[in-house]
């Protein structure tokens, strides 16, 4: 077996998520072999800085000596036992630790393997709880209001309540009902003024529409402070509390989706605790397990869980599991990045580099076609516009955000482009040092593709 093997065999068995094949399989793929630290190593032995978290994973870096352990420890007690009728002990430890550490009365915790399995059991949670109280009251409240451009994962419910033309429209004939609700786009909004203004403009939305429908609504889904996927929207100060109050005044839950943003991502453990906000159900994942294993999980609070308690013949019980719900392997290790996370003292670690990492970024700004700059914590999108007036993105097939994508990987850093915007996503452990050589690169790149394509003149 060599590079060459593995390339062909790539190409010729592996369907890849989220990517044209067709293009795929002109290009010479990048096969990882290994991780240490920050950085990931190729079959051909080439190193990469992991701007993209693998996807928004990854909290203390790859191969982590006390994960490493963690999950060793485990694996010689036992792999995997069902949570159907039975317990196990990480996963009761996880969720004692959960209802800790998460805000407000957020305490039971319903297990799941994916970020959209955890917004499924949210929805379907949400749409029961109504069912269980009173069904002949409550008979209506079957529909749910997301923000538009939202992103909750991929799967038939979770896709319903997303809001993302490109990704979602070819599934519509399969998908329930959502309500939209616009999103404060600040960047694309300026029509209605300041972000303030913006802000104002989307709560009124909102308070409109809910004192309309509000005896439909069951829940209302959003990502706190951020809408990932669709960009890295960042939310102005004050929007997310005025959903929270909005959801309170009109008997609506609130479902806040936490799998991008959670674990520290934004600058505090959970993006929500920013704005002193505490959802009705939260929906958890990706750097759970520090980016080791697959593991989700959704917490709601004791008035939730109780409306499903009941005899038998009730039939309030939730119908809903997953074979590997609560696997020791993957709460072991939930438990040790969580650990790890509050002995080192990650969070304010983040925060401080936050801070750096926004003087660095200011530079982006000497090219001409970068139009706007958003940052919450380390989640970072860069808008690429071909005029800074007008806003207007290059086509897909003038090329010019995936080759800025692709000359960085040449320069050795992965980071991946959502439409117009690229996206940086460092593993949150990463240096000061490693960021600044991030935002270096990504400068570089779009320095080098403008040059190339004759958008500014080669430097003397």
């Amino acid at each position: 077996m060599n590079s060459h093997d593995l390339e062909k065999w790539d190409k010729e068995y592996v369907w890849h998520p989220f990517t044209q094949m067709k293009t795929y399989r002109e290009s010479k793929p990048l096969i990882i072999e290994r991780g240490e630290g920050s950085y990931l190593f190729d079959v051909e032995g080439n190193r990469y800085l992991d701007g993209y978290a693998s996807l928004w994973v990854n909290v203390h870096g790859h191969n982590e000596p006390e994960l490493n352990n963690a999950l060793i420890e485990q694996v010689e007690k036992v792999a995997h036992s069902t949570l159907l009728g039975s317990a196990n002990v990480p996963s009761i430890l996880l969720a004692k630790k959960l209802a800790e550490i998460t805000p407000g009365h957020l305490s039971k915790v319903f297990y799941s393997d994916t970020g959209s399995a955890a917004v499924e059991i949210s929805l379907k949670v949400a749409y029961q709880y109504w069912k269980n109280i009173d069904p002949v009251k409550y008979q209506h409240k079957n529909k749910f209001v997301s923000l538009n451009e939202a992103y909750h994962g991929d799967t038939v419910g979770a896709v319903s309540v997303g809001g993302m033309d490109l990704f979602h429209r070819i599934f519509k004939p399969l998908l329930f009902e959502r309500i939209p609700t616009p999103s404060p786009y600040t960047y694309r909004m300026t029509e209605y003024g300041d972000q303030e203004a913006v802000k104002n403009y989307c709560i009124d939305e909102l308070e409109k529409l809910l004192q309309d429908q509000a005896e439909e609504i069951a829940g209302l889904i959003i990502e706190p402070l951020v809408q990932g996927a669709a960009g890295i929207i960042t939310h102005p100060p004050g929007f997310l509390k005025a959903v929270e109050q909005l959801c309170k005044k009109y008997n609506i839950l609130l479902i806040c989706d936490e799998v991008a943003v959670g674990f520290g991502r934004t600058g505090t453990l959970f993006a929500c605790e920013q704005e002193d906000v505490v959802p009705d159900i939260m929906c958890i994942g990706k750097g759970i397990t520090g980016g080791y294993m697959p593991l989700a999980a959704t917490i709601m609070n004791e008035q939730i869980f109780n409306s499903f308690l009941g005899e038998p013949d009730e039939h309030k019980t939730f119908y809903h599991g997953h074979t590997y719900t609560g696997n020791q392997l993957a709460c072991a290790l939930a438990l040790k990045n969580i650990e790890l996370i509050e002995r080192r003292d990650l969070v304010k670690d983040i925060q401080k580099k936050s801070k750096q990492l926004s003087e660095k970024l200011q530079s982006l700004y000497e090219l001409p076609i970068v139009g706007d700059v958003r940052q919450r914590g380390l989640m970072i999108g860069i808008e690429i516009v071909k005029d800074r007036q007008t806003k207007e993105p290059f086509t897909i097939q003038e090329n010019i955000v995936s080759s800025i994508i692709q000359n960085a990987r040449e320069n050795g850093l992965i980071i991946r482009e959502l439409g117009p915007v690229i996206t940086m996503m460092p593993i949150l452990s990463m240096s000061e040092k490693e960021l600044d050589i991030m935002v270096e690169t990504v400068y570089r790149s779009i320095q080098d593709v403008s040059v190339h394509n004759g958008l500014i003149p080669a430097a003397n």
